[in-house]
């Protein structure tokens, strides 16, 4: 990476609420920063407007988007309107707005990228936002039981809200259409950061799709993660931090971390969480990162952390 002092190239990847936590800070720290969002959410209003129009689910790229607004009155209406659900007896009911915003510039644009552009345009959005793919998919999971069985689980949010230990887990389509402006974004990045969020679901998606997998591999972009607070109810029941790590590094030996960041209130083991971060090839920096007495990431002190860390890789921050 260059030594010069200039703003860093930053590409987040994830969905969900993990995703627009990382947004939300480093939109304080760069004007250049890139969310690759997963495309295989199946639930509720996204997974209506999949099945019924074939477009990659929206509920992840809305959140993304509304994560990138600013704290302005413009930024704040918008992000908040883009959120909007409808409660009704009809159709209606449970769609948010900017799913059906997206939805609807898709059908008008026929292209995702497009429509995602339009609606980053209309929200004064502080960066990007791009599908994994062009398509939708479908998490297809094998997770062993307590009696010790093996059974296949199909989609998203049964998969997160399953009840055993995820063995492993693959796309359909195992080749999916990948948005070529994704891969460009983390090939030409200055840092790539991952989590925090569903791990399997979520996080790790990306790694299922080999070419985002190659990209990542071989990216000169330092490498970050942002461990999560607390294990999640379903597929990480009872993680402790170095479960997290030792899941990444068994399902994907290639990939090496340089920056693992972690809250020294939500880490039982600072010094065994250090050795297995060492063992991936990366430096621990435990720093206050979430709300106090909270299991939620404030974007201030998240946004501080990433300041601090992409200093060390003498690369500028916006001020």
């Amino acid at each position: 990476m260059s030594s010069s002092k200039r703003s860093p190239k930053v590409v987040a990847l994830g969905g969900g609420h993990g995703l627009a936590a990382s947004l939300r800070a480093l939109r304080r720290v760069t004007p250049h920063l890139t969310a690759v969002v997963g495309v295989s959410d199946n639930g509720g209003s996204s997974g209506r407007i999949r099945d019924q129009f074939g477009v990659v689910p929206p509920g992840d790229l809305r959140m993304a988007l509304a994560a990138l607004c600013g704290d302005d009155e413009w930024g704040s209406t918008w992000a908040k309107v883009l959120q909007h659900r409808f409660r009704s007896e009809g159709d209606l009911n449970g769609h948010s707005l900017g799913n059906l915003l997206i939805t609807a510039l898709w059908e008008e644009e026929h292209d995702v990228v497009t429509a995602l552009d339009w609606v980053a345009r209309l929200l004064d959005a502080r960066g990007t936002v791009l599908p994994l793919a062009l398509e939708p998919l479908e998490i297809v999971a094998q997770v062993r039981q307590a009696d010790g069985t093996v059974r296949d689980v199909r989609g998203q949010v049964q998969v997160a809200t399953s009840n055993g230990t995820i063995e492993s887990m693959h796309f359909e389509p195992e080749f999916p259409e990948v948005c070529p402006q994704a891969l460009e974004a983390v090939r030409n990045s200055d840092a790539i950061v991952l989590g925090p969020g569903s791990w399997f679901t979520s996080v790790l998606t990306h790694f299922h799709v080999e070419q985002m997998r190659r990209a990542l591999n071989e990216t000169t972009a330092s490498r970050i993660l942002v461990l999560n607070l607390q294990a999640q109810q379903g597929e990480t029941h009872g993680y402790s931090p170095q479960n997290y790590l030792d899941a990444m590094a068994s399902s994907f030996p290639q990939f090496r971390l340089d920056v693992v960041i972690a809250d020294p209130r939500h880490v039982e083991n600072h010094e065994q969480l250090r050795s297995v971060c060492a063992q991936m090839g990366a430096h621990l920096e435990l720093t206050h990162v979430a709300h106090e007495g909270s299991d939620r990431h404030d974007p201030e002190l998240l946004a501080s952390a990433f300041r601090s860390v992409l200093a060390h890789g003498k690369i500028g921050v916006w001020q």
